[in-house]
Parts: structure tokens; C-alpha cells; sequence
């Protein structure tokens, strides 16, 4: 791994795959059967900590959106990424609240990341972008701020989140590096401690690299054992910028099937050698490749299984073998945007 990892530990639940034990909450620590990690924490380029693993909320709604932040949070996850476009910044700001009130957790321990969505490029929209999302969440700072795409998206109203005329989604001509530059006023001002921009390629990355005062600290990109995108990986490993893995486990809607590295033989075989799942087994391969997995989930089991992977890790040749399930699989395309001038995959 590339990354020096920290760990920190707290009295937490322990929950396996044969079900849950009960915990009771006494002097702002879990009482339970075992001790129990939290997730290590990476250093960024600008010295802030980071957990190298999260939950993700992409599709969380309502009470289960709620009910799964909470959860996370009292399992001992302290990393929650969510975004303007998920809808569900108030429903998480309101879990941290009231945590926060009962003293079970410090907003000092969570690391909260967020995006700007595409409709905020124009700079002089960003300062307000990013002060609606604080008052929605409830915070007076976001941990980690990120451009959601380097596709800008004609301002209509902060409902519309996708416009259209007929079929054909209207963007706009606005270069990211303007409207990163208005993000690098947002730490100024004290709005934000980290900057960093997802969906980026490596030419786009490299030049807003050399263009920015503020480096970016993070890349947040689909990643998962059928997209390993290695040469993103390596020169943000030369930069000191942390990639985080969203989708991590390849299947980011439970209507879609299992993705078929959860079938493999050989995969399987190193699953039952360390007593996992193929989920677990995945996570922990993103994280010893060096990246940072925020795998979304609802039920408890699987909330708290996606944490319990710091009891091992792979060794080389079994790295090698999961890295063979690489092939350029990728699920999120945004081919809406496929003929904007900064659309970053190629069609």
C-alpha cells in the first residue's frame, strides 16, 4: 500500500454473519462481548485524517436512509459520504444531530464528505451551493468537498437536478477549473477543510493539478474488482491523492445481479480461507491495492460486515489473483453528457 495507516480503537459491537450481539452504551464507548476497531484513517496531502473506509448513501431514502447512517455510526464506522444529488443530506444531518445530542458520538470524529453538484459549475454559484448543503446537513464545516463530475449542468432551479430539452440533458461550457478555484475560497472561508473532485480522467486531473493553489486531496471513482483503473491509481499515488472506491463491490442497485467475480472459483477459495465473504474479500482487496472503499448497504448485517475486514489482508499472490478479474468493466457511464466537451470517459 502506498498510504501509512493509523488505527484507532474503541469498545464497539461485534457483528458477525451468524447475526448480532446486543450492546449497551455507558460512558460514551460500547460495552460489549470484544473489542472491536475502527477503520485506520489515511493522512491526506494536506494533513487532514481520513478513514479508509465509509458508508456510502447513494439511493438511501427516508427512515432507511436513517436508520442505516445510524447504525454505521454506532457500529463504528466515522466516515459517511453522501452528495446533493442523493437527496438525503438532511436525513443524515439529522442522524448526526441527534448523536451528537446524546453524546454518543463528537462531530470532531466524523468525517463527513459531500459534492457540489454539476448544476453549481458557474463560480459565482459555488459559495452558495455549498452553504445550502451545510444548512442542510446542520454542520458548519464539510470534511471533504468534492466536484461530483467535471461536467458542468445548466443552472435552472436547485430542484432540477438534470434539465432537459426533449431528450437531451443541457449542459454548459464552464471549465472546472474555474469552478474548482471558487472551492478553493470555501476552505478559506472556513466552509471546508478538504477539496478533492470525482469522475475525473488523468489528463483532466493533471491539469487541474498544475492550475490549482489548493491540491486536490482526494479522487473519488468507481472502482471494484472488474474495474481497476491502474494508471489513475499510480499517478495519484505519485500526487498524495487518496482514491476513494465507490461501488465498490460492483453492484450499486440491488436489482441488478451479482457481479460475476462473486461466482469465482478462485475468489471463493481465498474467501474460505479467511473465513469471508466474496464482499469482504473485495473490500479488502480495494484497501490493499491502496484505495479507500465507501461500500453502500441498508441492513445491519451487511453495514456491519463491510467493517469487519481489519482482521486480515491478502497476500501477494492472492492479490494477483483478484487483480486477473480486472476488465474494464464499468457500470456508471453518464452518457447524457457523452458529447460535453470535458466528459471524461471514453464512448
Amino acid at each position: 500500500m502506498f498510504m501509512a495507516f493509523k488505527g484507532r480503537q474503541i469498545a464497539a459491537t461485534l457483528i458477525s454473519s451468524t447475526g448480532a450481539l446486543r450492546f449497551r452504551f455507558t460512558h460514551n464507548c460500547f460495552v460489549l462481548n470484544k473489542k472491536m476497531k475502527l477503520a485506520p484513517t489515511v493522512k491526506l496531502n494536506n494533513g487532514h485524517e481520513m478513514p479508509i473506509l465509509g458508508l456510502g448513501t447513494y439511493q438511501l431514502k427516508k427512515t432507511r436512509c436513517e436508520n442505516a447512517v445510524r447504525y454505521a455510526l454506532e457500529s463504528g464506522y466515522r466516515h459517511i459520504d453522501t452528495a446533493y444529488l442523493y437527496g438525503n443530506e438532511a436525513l443524515i444531518g439529522k442522524v448526526l444531530k441527534g448523536l451528537i445530542g446524546e453524546g454518543k458520538i463528537k462531530r470532531s470524529e466524523v468525517f463527513l464528505t459531500t459534492k457540489l453538484w454539476d448544476i453549481y459549475h458557474e463560480p459565482e454559484r459555488v459559495r452558495y451551493a455549498c452553504e445550502l448543503q451545510l444548512k442542510l446537513l446542520g454542520l458548519d464545516y464539510i470534511d471533504l468537498y468534492l466536484m461530483h463530475s467535471p461536467v458542468g449542468v445548466k443552472y435552472v432551479t436547485d430542484a432540477d437536478l438534470m434539465p432537459h430539452e426533449g431528450d437531451k440533458l443541457c449542459t454548459n461550457a464552464v471549465d472546472f477549473v474555474d469552478t474548482y478555484r471558487s472551492m478553493e475560497q470555501l476552505v478559506d472561508r472556513g466552509l471546508v477543510r478538504s477539496l478533492g473532485v470525482s469522475n475525473f480522467n488523468i489528463l483532466q486531473l493533471e491539469r487541474l493539478w498544475q492550475s490549482c493553489r489548493i491540491k486536490p486531496a482526494s479522487l473519488q471513482i468507481e472502482c471494484h474488482p472488474e474495474l481497476i483503473q491502474l494508471p489513475l491509481l499510480q499517478f495519484c499515488k505519485a500526487r498524495g491523492i487518496a482514491v476513494v472506491a465507490y461501488s465498490p463491490l460492483g453492484r450499486p442497485k440491488t436489482s441488478k445481479a451479482l457481479p460475476s467475480f462473486y461466482t469465482d472459483a478462485e475468489l471463493l477459495a481465498i474467501a474460505h480461507k479467511y473465513g469471508k465473504t466474496p464482499a469482504q474479500l473485495a473490500l479488502r482487496y480495494l484497501i490493499d491495492i491502496g484505495t479507500l472503499p465507501i461500500p453502500k448497504a441498508a441492513q445491519e448485517l451487511h453495514i456491519a460486515e463491510n467493517l469487519d475486514i481489519f482482521d486480515f489482508s491478502l497476500a501477494p499472490p492472492e492479490l494477483e489473483q483478484l487483480g486477473k478479474l480486472n476488465r474494464g468493466l464499468r457500470i456508471w457511464k453518464f452518457l447524457k453528457a457523452k458529447d460535453h466537451q470535458h466528459y471524461p470517459y471514453e464512448t
